[in-house]
């Protein structure tokens, strides 16, 4: 089987080709833990291979409750998405308990 016209990040059992004796043989990245890459994947999809890359943190949100236990979250964008099978992307967003402590939280009853 070939792989010279797919190949696929991550594991996904849809990027598949022909392989020898009617079984598939596969063009996902995954196919080197499992054994069963296609005989070109090394050198169609690793030689190409692009890992993602990601910019920075952005700032933390302000806490989601005003009063009490609530929520800040923060993002950051995919500056090179992952091509030909390279690292997939990191998480993008981070979310992390906080206590609002607003002025009138101690007043309003």
């Amino acid at each position: 089987g070939s792989c010279w016209h797919q190949c696929c990040p991550g594991r996904n059992n849809a990027c598949w080709a022909p392989g020898a004796r009617r079984a598939h043989c596969y063009c996902d990245s995954y196919c080197e833990r499992t054994g069963d890459c296609c005989e070109d994947y090394h050198t169609a999809c690793r030689r190409a291979a692009v890992g993602c890359t990601v910019g920075p943190w952005g700032p933390w949100s302000g806490c989601s409750s005003p009063c009490g236990v609530g929520s800040k979250a923060r993002s950051r964008q995919v500056t090179v998405p992952p091509r030909h099978g390279g690292e997939p992307c990191p998480d993008l967003k981070q979310r992390r308990g906080c206590l609002g402590e607003h002025p009138t939280c101690g007043t309003a009853k």
